[in-house]
């Protein structure tokens, strides 16, 4: 079990001192019977008379624990605690502390991430192999696309195994290991990595359509720098920091300070994307209307399939940031539906995606067949951003940010 930043190392070091001075000021009965009392790591037992039971809420600081309840401890007749049969050792009794109901919704929420993880992954290794097996499809474009999609997959990947080797194993935090602390900072690497690729894609986005001559094969570059050296930095300095201040118990579970250093520069490449998003569509539609026929006094066909897209991707873009900052308190009754929101809309984020290619593609195929211009280049350039766009800012619609995803 993790415990919260409220109750780092040094802190729980505090608690143990503060326990071992209120007992020394305690004096008992010197002519009853009683246990002497004791630290366990978590509470601070009093001295008990011995035959009775000594009761204390459960930790606050215990994820999974409800701090209304209680736990307790049997002091047995002889004057000492009582042991577990099963380890022979000095046991507390924590069994009542455990919220039943807010565990099962929890694990099932785990089990909602790892198969939408799993089918993500399946999703993004079958794309990046056509991808890279047809030649045709080798261009910035599609190059920009497969870093993309080879940054979810990898951060899928470590996903699953942070869900498999570190979660359900409270020991493996305890310990502490290198590897999972190794583990916790890729794992925040490829995170970050996702947000600055998805960036890279709507900068690429925005520079082809608003840019009349630039070359791609050194914007792609300088993509590169974006989408994979600048979280190279901010986890330098993440880590860094964490390690100078002590910060790195737990497989580095808890939350800390310094996450705003992942945080912020994420809420600014969402900012940019959120203007590229604005911006591309306003100029896109003046190019449809622009195209012969685009002057009519009623909407263009092109015009109506853009508003209709661009509604279909407000929903996908802009509820899910609305929702998830906005957390429920533990226990509260929309808790568990906001869990699984969260869960379904992130980790299954590649699979609606996709859906949403066909739909897309299904668009300009019909569009394409329909519509005969004489300016064909610039109205088919148009669409084929258009395509771009959709598959750009359904990957947009993403993971709350940074910590959320790791739980």
């Amino acid at each position: 079990m993790a415990l919260n930043s409220s109750l780092e190392l040094h802190e729980h070091e505090h608690l143990r001192q503060k326990c071992e001075q209120m007992l020394n000021s305690s004096e008992p009965n010197a002519n009853a019977q009683y246990c002497p009392g004791t630290f366990d790591g978590w509470a601070c037992w009093p001295n008990t008379p011995a035959g009775s039971r000594a009761f204390l809420p459960c930790p606050y600081f215990i994820t999974g624990f409800d701090p209304s309840r209680y736990g307790h401890k049997d002091c047995t007749e002889n004057g000492t605690w009582y042991r577990h049969p099963a380890s022979g050792k000095v046991w507390s009794n924590y069994s009542d502390c455990i919220n039943l109901e807010d565990l099962d919704m929890r694990q099932k929420v785990n089990g909602i991430y790892e198969m939408g993880y799993i089918v993500s992954l399946i999703a993004l290794i079958s794309s990046l192999v056509i991808l890279s097996y047809f030649k045709s499809l080798r261009c910035p474009r599609i190059t920009v696309h497969k870093n993309l999609f080879a940054s979810f997959s990898t951060n899928n990947f470590l996903f699953l195994l942070w869900y498999q080797f570190v979660i359900p194993y409270p020991s493996v935090s305890f310990e502490n290991g290198i590897s999972c602390q190794v583990l916790h900072v890729i794992l925040h690497y490829f995170l970050v990595s996702n947000y600055f690729w998805m960036l890279a894609e709507g900068l690429y986005l925005h520079t082809l359509l608003v840019c009349a001559f630039f070359s791609e094969e050194k914007l792609v570059r300088c993509l590169y720098v974006v989408g994979w050296g600048f979280p190279l930095i901010i986890i330098s300095v993440y880590t860094t920091l964490r390690i100078r201040h002590g910060d790195t118990d737990q497989c580095w579970i808890n939350d800390s300070n310094f996450s705003a250093v992942l945080l912020w520069p994420v809420v600014f490449s969402m900012a940019l994307n959120l203007f590229f998003l604005c911006n591309i569509v306003r100029v896109l539609l003046i190019k449809l209307r622009s195209a012969p026929g685009g002057n009519n006094s009623r909407p263009s066909r092109q015009v109506i399939q853009g508003f209709r897209a661009t509604l279909l991707l407000f929903p996908l873009l802009g509820v899910h940031y609305f929702i998830t900052p906005f957390r429920p308190e533990p226990g509260h009754p929309l808790e568990p539906a906001y869990e699984v929101t969260l869960a379904a809309s992130a980790s299954f984020q590649v699979v609606q995606m996709r859906l949403f290619q066909f739909y897309c593609k299904h668009l300009l195929y019909r569009t394409n067949k329909i519509e005969q211009t004489k300016n064909k280049n610039e109205l088919f350039l148009s669409k084929i951003l258009f395509y771009d766009i959709i598959l750009f800012y359904k990957i947009f619609s993403i993971y709350q940010v940074v910590h959320d995803g790791i739980k």
